[in-house]
């Protein structure tokens, strides 16, 4: 039945992580069951591996817990034809996936070295500057700020984590008096931090770019809605009422797809295919950007992962060209020369 999967799961981080991380897995396994067979590899909080049959907590509470060398040595043994890596923590994202490689197990998506690139926006800005791309004039901060005039950058600021996301931590500092707390508010996520000019309110879209036919095919823009100058952590994640982490962005009324004869849609897809290539991303990318009231699309960060949930932004964008989510995992497994065995 299609092709084998093998989702990696979990993070040896956190429980934050973890859960994200069966968010995302449990939707994606249920989409692709339609057409492919999954299994799960699950690394939890601590670093011990299992592998369940699924990711409720029944089916986690059975599964056998494995040191990490037994866990990687049955991983090695799995046939898979693919694996899909759902991990969100940094050692997820850039370990875990060097892991794989040293496997010689295939999977989709942005290798480690280009997560690593990504993660730490301070270094993603810097490479897509280098391409040409608009980025706001920022500074990196590695210690306290004790006096307000240490950074030098006009007013209004935003200050983020440089390796965080979900908009942990973020501030828009408007008082010079406030920047030593937003920054101290920021280390607590990162020990580096971006202080970055802010762009006049605008509008906020995502751009997802495709690898298809050795060309980069952009995706309709997601555009998100701006009730404050920027996103913050509630804007994307919430709780249900019975506890569970939800998605909030995609809620009815917070994201829509942009037309495609929209103005900001040219601007936005050459940047956003200038920062594929920059980056060196590999079969799909994912990039933010704030357009200014003049329509200049300023790059903020890259997100090159896709889960292949039903809620992940590249699906939703390639389902607004015609591309269904299985199709469009099927699509870029050729392109990765990834096939059935």
């Amino acid at each position: 039945m299609g092709r084998t999967i093998i989702q990696l799961v979990g993070s040896p981080v956190d429980e934050f992580h973890a859960e994200l991380s069966r968010l995302y897995a449990g939707a994606s396994a249920a989409a692709l069951a339609e057409r492919h067979s999954v299994a799960f590899a699950y690394v939890a909080p601590g670093g011990t591996w299992q592998f369940p049959d699924a990711l409720d907590a029944h089916s986690l509470a059975a599964a056998e817990p494995l040191s990490a060398a037994a866990g990687i040595a049955a991983l090695a043994g799995m046939r898979a034809d693919v694996v899909l890596p759902q991990m969100f923590c940094h050692p997820g994202m850039t370990s875990y996936r060097a892991l794989l490689d040293l496997l010689g197990l295939r999977y989709l998506g942005n290798t480690p070295e280009v997560m690593a690139n990504t993660e730490d926006k301070a270094v993603a800005r810097a490479l897509v500057a280098a391409h040409g791309v608009a980025v706001p004039a920022g500074r990196v901060v590695t210690h306290p700020v004790t006096h307000p005039d240490e950074v030098d950058l006009p007013l209004p600021v935003v200050v983020k984590p440089a390796r965080s996301d979900n908009s942990m931590g973020v501030s828009l500092v408007t008082d010079r008096a406030e920047l030593g707390e937003a920054v101290g508010r920021a280390r607590s996520h990162s020990a580096d931090v971006l202080v970055e000019t802010f762009v006049p309110l605008g509008r906020e879209v995502r751009c997802g770019v495709l690898e298809v036919d050795g060309r980069l095919v952009c995706l309709p823009l997601e555009e998100y809605a701006l009730d404050a100058p920027i996103r913050l952590p509630a804007d994307k994640l919430g709780r249900t009422g019975g506890g569970d982490l939800r998605l909030v962005a995609g809620d009815a009324g917070r994201a829509w797809i942009v037309q495609r004869d929209d103005p900001a849609v040219a601007a936005v897809w050459r940047a956003a295919q200038a920062c594929f290539r920059a980056l060196g991303c590999r079969h799909y990318g994912l990039f933010d950007f704030r357009i200014d009231p003049d329509g200049v699309p300023w790059f903020l960060e890259a997100g090159p992962y896709c889960s292949f949930a039903p809620s992940s932004v590249i699906v939703k964008m390639a389902a607004a060209q015609g591309l269904p989510l299985t199709d469009l995992f099927d699509t870029l497994c050729r392109e990765a020369r990834i096939e059935a065995a």
